[in-house]
């Protein structure tokens, strides 16, 4: 039984991205450097998103200012004005997700 023609693609798989080589691509390939980079800008957005956004990073800061105060390496006040900080990064970090 035959089977039926499928056409193929030279693609590059990078996560869930793909960056296809498409008719377009062949008819118009000086619009090739501006697809990689569009793709590469959207990478370096998403990656430092994430990075930003990560609240587990904020929960280490705070667990290491509590054991610096319990420790005494730092004053009270200054456990109390870095301890705000953090707890509004992570509010900032929370309404952000709730939005997007």
């Amino acid at each position: 039984m035959a089977r039926p023609f499928k056409e193929k693609h030279n693609k590059i798989e990078a996560g869930s991205e793909e960056i296809g080589i498409g008719l377009l691509d062949i008819l118009f390939p000086f619009l090739l450097p501006i697809k990689g980079i569009n793709f590469i800008a959207k990478k370096l957005h998403d990656t430092a998103e994430e990075e930003l956004t990560d609240a587990s990073k904020i929960h280490g800061e705070l667990l290491e200012l509590q054991m610096r105060y319990e420790m005494e390496e730092i004053t009270e006040e200054e456990y109390d004005k870095k301890e705000t900080i953090l707890l509004e990064r992570l509010e900032a970090i929370r309404k952000y997700k709730e939005k997007k």
